[in-house]
Formats: C-alpha cells, structure tokens, sequence
C-alpha cells in the first residue's frame, strides 16, 4: 500500500558535510520520508554519513545523486523550497506547516520535492526560482539559524503530521474503580483520620468533601483504590499495634 510521503522528495543542494547527508537521512527515516536525492554533494557516498545516519541506511542506499538541481526536481508536481533569508522576489511563501498541507495536497498529482540549500547560504536566488513555493520554518529572530538535517527534521515531521494528525501512542487503560469502590475508600480515609486525631468528627470542617473531590478528580483506577485501602489498612493495624 503507498502513501503520500512515497511521492515526497527530499532534495539536498551541494552538502559540504557526508555527516548532514546521513543526519537528514535519520530524520527522514522516523517520520517514513525515504526518498534522498542529492545535488552535486561535496561528499558522497562517505562514512561519516553512514555514522550519522544511525542504522537509516536504507535511505542512503537509495540515495540518487545528480548534477543539477533541475534533474532533482524534473517531472515533480510542485517543489517547495525552504529559505530562512527573506527574499525581495520570493513568490508564494507559507510557514513549514502550511506548506507541508499543500505538499502533501499535490502528491496524488505526482512528486513533491522539498528543496534545501548549502549548509552556509542555503538556496541561491536563482535555485529558489526553480521552486513553487517558499517554505520557512518560524524561528527566533534573534538567532534563525537551523542545522541542515535539523530543518529537514522540521519538514518531515510537519508532512507526517499533515497526513496523519497528531496522534500519539497511549498508555494502556485500567478498569476504573466503582462508584461503590470510591465510597468504600472514603469512609475507610474518614475511620483512619479520626483513628490518627487527623479529624475531629466533632468540627470535620471541610476535610473530608475535599478529599472526596480530590478522589473524585483523580479518576481512580480499582487497582489504584485496592493500594489506597492497602496503605489505610497498614495505619489501621499500626494504630492497634
């Protein structure tokens, strides 16, 4: 079964440094972007790009190295280039969200690349006019400055996002306790806080509706009201003792 992100192309132009190739294929490889092409890099293939990559190697493999940035982005539907700098003649410029939206709107049309420049200067002028669309991602303006393979982690997790939501794993859920369980427990706290001198049943105030709001709040599990009445218990019988 394919999916959006298997039209996604992520173009990297003239990388000085083999480590950014194989940092930008971890990234790609945990939000399920695979496909790397690489533009006239400085290094390639390179073991520093092998380290970086943290066992993505699957991504290096398939990597495609070509001259020019045209032969990157032939046959694409769109391509979006990231640039940090404002540009005086940028054409349609979206934040890193939206335009992860519109990427992966166009990718049942065909490729989508996401283009990003030299680890310096970024995307020249005239590479960013080959592009669509401009993509930034909003950062500090005190300090704008994003590593390579940080701004394609950006990217990817945006497109992944874009296409599945924000979901998350879950932790797994336990049989709440009773209603009856819950009363249970707090006649059980009222018994041992007056058995302490805690409460004085004689003036309660407002302990024992706080407590109960308290239980109430926390939304307790059975398992949870068992080690709660486990611990009054052990009171009780030290009481006693």
């Amino acid at each position: 079964m394919t999916s959006p992100l298997d039209s996604i192309r992520i173009v990297l132009v003239a990388t000085s440094h083999a480590g950014n190739i194989g940092a930008a294929a971890r990234a790609m490889l945990t939000m399920g972007v695979t496909r790397l092409l690489l533009v006239d890099p400085l290094r390639f293939p390179h073991a520093d790009a092998v380290a970086r990559a943290s066992g993505a190697n699957a991504v290096l493999d398939r990597a495609q190295v070509v001259g020019t940035l045209d032969e990157a982005i032939a046959g694409c539907a769109l391509a979006l280039g990231l640039s940090a700098r404002p540009r005086e003649f940028a054409g349609r410029v979206l934040p890193i969200r939206a335009a992860a939206e519109t990427a992966i709107a166009h990718a049942d049309r065909g490729d989508v690349a996401l283009v990003f420049g030299t680890e310096m200067s970024g995307l020249s002028n005239d590479q960013l006019a080959r592009c669509g669309v401009v993509a930034t991602i909003p950062t500090n303006p005190a300090y704008g400055s994003l590593n390579l393979a940080a701004a394609v982690q950006v990217a990817c997790y945006e497109l992944r996002v874009a296409l599945t939501g924000d979901r998350v794993w879950q932790a797994p859920r336990f049989a709440p306790a009773t209603t009856d369980e819950i009363a249970a427990l707090d006649a059980h706290a009222e018994r041992t806080l007056v058995d302490l001198r805690f409460l004085n049943p004689r003036l309660p105030r407002r302990l024992m509706p706080r407590l109960r709001r308290l239980f109430a709040r926390a939304g307790l599990e059975k398992e949870e009201v068992n080690i709660l009445r486990g611990i009054l218990a052990r009171i009780d019988e030290t009481m006693r003792r």
